[in-house]
């Protein structure tokens, strides 16, 4: 049990900064491909799938030109944003809801 603890308090830092833009996902991604910590792994998958589906959606989004189709979007990203960086904070390993599980499918050997 300790050993699972000391890898989440290892790679807390890492699992925020993942969070924080996709310049701090690229981050986290560079440093932990050194030492890899598998829960810094777990919330860098889920960030960079989350960056993903903001940029691809984004784009299809912002051509409504409409803030009645594009502020929903944007609140539904903020709010998994947030899940995942509460997550990260209380160092649980949550899947995003809707996409989470697909993430770590889909990134199992980038981080």
């Amino acid at each position: 049990m300790t050993d699972k603890k000391d890898t989440i308090e290892e790679g807390k830092s890492l699992a925020i900064l993942a969070y924080i833009l996709i310049i701090g996902t690229l981050i986290a991604w560079s440093i932990n491909s050194e030492k890899k910590n598998k829960f810094a792994s777990f919330h860098i998958r889920q960030a960079l799938g989350l960056d993903i589906v903001f940029i691809l959606f984004g784009v299809l989004v912002s051509g409504f030109n409409s803030w009645l189709v594009t502020a929903p979007f944007h609140l539904f990203v903020m709010v998994l944003w947030g899940f995942g960086l509460a997550g990260a904070v209380q160092g649980k390993i949550t899947y995003l809801p809707f996409f989470g599980n697909l993430f770590q499918k889909w990134f199992k050997k980038i981080a």
